[in-house]
């Protein structure tokens, strides 16, 4: 299925957010996470499922100052 994450259009076999945090090699304890503009907390990735044209972001905490 097709999926916008982070803005790039990408192609995903992940049927939901947390799988497809672990297909794209993101560190699931460290990410922050929203799909179609909704933040989901980290305990409830496993049951937020994906749709053909979703948006997700992660965001990953930046350093610096």
């Amino acid at each position: 299925m097709q999926i916008d994450l982070n803005g790039e259009a990408r192609a995903t076999g992940a049927r939901t957010l947390a799988a497809l945090i672990e297909e794209q090699g993101f560190d699931a304890a460290s990410v922050a996470t929203a799909l179609n503009g909704n933040f989901v907390p980290a305990p409830a990735r496993a049951a937020a499922l994906l749709h053909e044209g979703a948006k997700v972001e992660v965001l990953a905490p930046m350093q610096g100052g």
